[in-house]
């Protein structure tokens, strides 16, 4: 057993081991980073594979980017796993018959191709994983790279708009209101005197004022 052999069961063991954990935590928190060890390890095994743009991606985009940001929404919005599980047994049938195609599924394609697996091509010491991707998206699939754009354009337009919902609890500016203001409704102007007036003329000049006693 080599080297290599070792170390791919060992981060597929940990793989397992951080997807159980995702499903079974009881707490969101730690659900959120048993996913971003799942990542890791899946991108070491990439990285066994010969693929180190995707591990790369993997692990700045995922893991750096979007794991991130799920962890501090998880950490503000106080997420309360009660209230979550309180439907899990109304859809736990559905989710164990999808998972259970899922499987089948999966065995079906690796049982047939492993079959066809043989020694590793040497590909040179030019060979370059991103470009070589890169070639195939762009020539042979360019019709699902743009299917995914546009459903991920989707997605962040709905996003978007789930965002700038109307809400009660919150204060809009109106721009054409804000376009339409003049300086003199927003702009006072005050007459100050200088700080030389000040001090030539400390004490201001006296009034002659009537005691209210006295009648003029």
């Amino acid at each position: 057993m080599t080297l290599d052999t070792i170390l791919f069961y060992l981060f597929s063991a940990v793989l397992v081991y951080a997807g159980l954990r995702v499903i079974t935590a009881s707490g969101p928190v730690n659900a959120v980073l048993h996913l971003i060890l799942a990542f890791a390890n899946a991108a070491m095994i990439w990285m066994l594979l010969g693929a180190e743009f995707l591990a790369l991606l993997l692990v700045l985009v995922y893991v750096g980017a979007v794991m991130v940001l799920f962890m501090f929404v998880v950490m503000m919005l106080d997420v309360r796993m009660e209230e979550l599980r309180q439907g899990l047994r109304t859809y736990l049938p559905v989710g164990l018959a999808i998972g259970a195609i899922l499987v089948v599924e999966m065995t079906l394609v690796l049982t047939t191709s492993f079959k066809d697996v043989g020694p590793a091509a040497d590909l040179g010491a030019d060979y370059n994983n991103a470009k070589t991707l890169g070639t195939v998206m762009y020539t042979e699939y360019p019709f699902a790279v743009e299917i995914g754009a546009a459903i991920l354009l989707v997605g962040m337009v709905a996003a978007i708009a789930l965002t700038l919902r109307q809400r009660r609890d919150v204060k809009y500016n109106d721009p054409s209101a804000a376009v339409r203001v003049r300086a003199k409704d927003r702009v006072r102007l005050v007459n100050i005197p200088s700080q030389e007036a000040i001090g030539a003329n400390p004490t201001p000049p006296a009034t002659d004022v009537a005691p209210s006693g006295d009648k003029a």
